[in-house]
């Protein structure tokens, strides 16, 4: 799906300062430990033999599964390697990392399959597999982000300039738009909405006019933010959206 980014040992961006703003990286965990605390919850809700809801309740976890493949991904072929050259003292938290990653990946290939039998069959025996896989893949996931944020963002913050950091977001935004056709058609607008839904309300108009475009936040005024709305309201069924922590 991807191609490899240029090696690290490529000289520094010409003119660029060394040191970036990594707390795009901790919305993204936020968000990520909010996402599987609740999945396994909406699996659950879902009645023995209700493909309708099954299906609606699915296609956000494909979202969910999708989006963890493809940060790994992101942060194996952009990250690593910069870091270890610049700090070779990080080495052992990147292979920390890496090993973490396998083993997510391992548990990912363990729930997909079932994700897509129960959706189209809603049956309980294999919901309830479902929900248990997530919760194992949860407590997994867990207990990689934490490590993460105290061994490799500070590294990360010191050793790289800004554009390399931002190229990690570069590359996972055009993973998604090659990969939308086998995503529902709402996915710019969740991700938007959940990146907003972690900034408070009253932060949310500068951090708009700081992070995104102009025309992207028209669009968001315009659409998006619309569909969010409305995908959460179908997610959680006339309840309220728990607030991401």
């Amino acid at each position: 799906m991807v191609t490899r980014l240029p090696s690290s040992s490529e000289p520094l961006p010409a003119g660029e300062p060394i040191g970036c703003d990594t707390s795009d990286l901790l919305q993204v965990h936020r968000i990520f430990r909010w996402l599987y605390r609740e999945l396994p919850g909406l699996i659950r809700g879902v009645d023995d033999g209700d493909v309708r809801r099954a299906s609606v309740v699915a296609d956000y976890a494909h979202m969910d599964f999708f989006g963890l493949h493809l940060h790994h991904e992101t942060e194996d072929l952009v990250l690593w390697d910069r870091l270890v050259e610049r700090s070779p003292g990080c080495g052992a938290h990147v292979d920390q990392m890496k090993a973490q990653h396998a083993q997510v990946a391992v548990e990912l290939a363990e729930v997909e399959p079932l994700l897509e039998q129960w959706r189209t069959r809603a049956d309980a025996a294999t919901r309830d597999r479902l929900a248990a896989g997530v919760e194992h893949l949860r407590d997994t996931l867990v207990g990689h982000l934490a490590p993460e944020e105290e061994h490799i963002v500070p590294v990360a913050t010191s050793v790289l300039t800004q554009s390399e950091w931002d190229e990690m977001g570069e590359h996972a935004n055009a993973a998604i738009q090659e990969s939308r056709k086998q995503l529902p058609r709402d996915v710019m607008a969740v991700q938007l909405g959940l990146m907003l839904a972690t900034v408070p309300a009253d932060e949310r108009p500068g951090w708009m006019k700081t992070n995104l475009p102009a025309p992207v936040r028209l669009l968001y005024s315009l659409l998006l933010k619309r569909r969010y709305e409305n995908a959460m309201a179908e997610l959680y069924e006339g309840r309220p959206v728990p607030p991401i922590p």
